[in-house]
């Protein structure tokens, strides 16, 4: 079978439609991968680079630079990144208690949110054991592949 240009143009639709950075598929001994690339998704894709794009806003503002300061360093202790693209959801339902709170102690393997991609929920859980000293996040926050979620102590 081989990909027919208006079966492209529908994958790059469903991209588009639903805020994805790619999409791949395979049929038989044929694939297609197709990709949209954005300038933030590059500057958030490495954990290494969230710290600098949140300084690079703050040089862009003097007035907030003394306020976003302090909350550069404070990131302390293990992070805990997104293992792909999605919604976060701090909670299982809307009015349920969230997973997790900046004070609460978790265990490895502890569930500590939701990410939908692509209509699934996909449960996150902890490779660290400690105490959550900085949630990163807010509920329903759209997300990229390695992005720290959340700080464990």
């Amino acid at each position: 079978m081989k990909f027919e240009t208006d079966y492209i143009e529908k994958l790059a639709k469903i991209i588009a439609d639903n805020e994805l950075t790619e999409i791949s598929l395979e049929d038989g001994e044929q694939a297609i991968t197709i990709r949209k690339d954005l300038p933030e998704v590059t500057m958030t894709a490495a954990p290494v680079a969230a710290p600098a794009a949140v300084s690079a806003p703050v040089s862009a503002a003097p007035a907030q630079a003394p306020a976003a300061a302090p909350e550069a360093p404070a990131p302390k202790g293990k992070a805990i990144t997104s293992p792909m693209v999605g919604t976060f959801y701090a909670s299982p339902s809307p009015d349920a208690e969230p997973f997790v709170e900046v004070g609460k102690t978790i265990s490895e393997g502890d569930v500590v949110c939701i990410i939908e991609a692509m209509k699934l929920m996909n449960e996150i859980k902890s490779e660290h054991s400690g105490k959550v000293v900085q949630i990163c996040v807010k509920n329903g926050d759209p997300i990229e592949f390695g992005q720290v979620l959340m700080y464990v102590e």
